[in-house]
């Protein structure tokens, strides 16, 4: 049987970490909680659980925050947890049964999140495998018995462990404040934290988001080392916060170079949008009916869902078409995320 390392980082978690905590502790051999400045009684609920209490000063970096937690594990395994997650009894027993079973050349572990589209993370699936196992120490063995190398890249296995994801509230505001902090300062984002933050705009940005966003995103869309797929999230940011603020020939030439790269349900809502806001209906309805049945999301789903739909609405009830109005209301009101998202 494996040994683990529960790793946790809190701060100001004394609603939510009994509940973690007492979902998980006994299924660990050794809990390291790292607490980076709470000023509730966090860390005293902490000590109940376990001894070793870390404080770390905070430094804007979830990562480095983490990589101090690992720093202190001793256990052949570290699984790592935030104070918002629960294992109900039907996955504790697949996580003990994990244990008992592990072959040792697994490296990592992905075990399914749960729940995300309840709280508006920036998620578009409900049911999404991320990596919670981790064994802490690698050992490489060389391979072939010609040309041989040595194998750098771990062995991950999908488990079916769920993990019931169940935040108090919505971190939008942290996690943009954060992005606007690092672009501000003339950060160049990876291409997975650029498509994180374009998601989490359009998923729970608000307008004034956007237009902190906007210059970066500006940026990117002529950033020649970017890839097409970044350009075109760029370029749905950047059209997004040209018509909040009313440059319409920037929306405009942002919108075309999102339809030039085959476009995507976000553009089609915009340009919605935009000609109900000019009170074109017949060209908004053309745009939404294109976000709800032509094209697919690529930062928020319901892009392609149920906000279209309502943009259909609002364009008949505009027309004075009631009837039609209450169809696509209808419609969007019993959306839903299609199977296996």
């Amino acid at each position: 049987m494996i040994t683990v390392s529960l790793c946790m980082i809190v701060k100001n978690e004394e609603r939510i970490l009994a509940r973690c905590l007492d979902s998980i502790a006994d299924l660990a051999e050794e809990i390291i909680i790292v607490d980076t400045g709470s000023t509730d009684a966090t860390r005293q609920i902490a000590a109940k659980y376990t001894d070793k209490v870390y404080d770390f000063a905070w430094i804007g970096d979830f990562a480095a925050a983490r990589n101090f937690a690992f720093s202190k594990a001793q256990m052949e395994y570290i699984y790592s947890a935030d104070a918002d997650e629960v294992l109900d009894e039907k996955n504790r027993e697949a996580f003990r049964l994990l244990k008992e079973t592990l072959l040792p050349e697994i490296d990592i572990v992905q075990m399914y999140y749960t729940n995300q589209l309840s709280h508006g993370t920036i998620y578009n699936f409900d049911r999404e495998l991320r990596p919670k196992l981790f064994k802490r120490l690698r050992t490489f063995q060389w391979q072939g018995a010609i040309h041989e190398q040595v194998n750098l890249e771990p062995v991950i296995y999908d488990s079916e462990i769920e993990i019931q994801h169940l935040p108090e509230n919505n971190h939008k505001d942290r996690d943009l404040a954060a992005f606007a902090r690092q672009t501000a300062g003339g950060e160049r984002l990876d291409k997975r934290l650029h498509n994180i933050y374009a998601k989490e705009l359009f998923i729970s940005g608000e307008d004034k988001d956007f237009m902190e966003a906007r210059a970066f995103f500006r940026q990117s869309c002529h950033d020649m080392e970017r890839s097409e797929d970044e350009i075109k999230e760029a370029a749905c940011v950047a059209a997004r916060a040209a018509r909040i603020c009313g440059d319409t020939e920037e929306f405009l030439k942002y919108a075309l170079k999102v339809i030039a790269c085959d476009g995507c349900a976000e553009i089609c809502c915009e340009l919605g949008e935009y000609f109900l806001q000019k009170q074109d209906i017949d060209e908004a309805v053309i745009w939404f009916y294109n976000g709800a049945y032509e094209t697919e999301s690529i930062l928020n789903i319901r892009s392609g869902g149920d906000i279209p739909l309502m943009g259909l609405a609002r364009c008949y009830h505009a027309a004075g078409d009631e009837e039609q109005a209450a169809v696509y209301e209808k419609l969007a009101k019993e959306w839903k995320l299609p199977e296996g998202k």
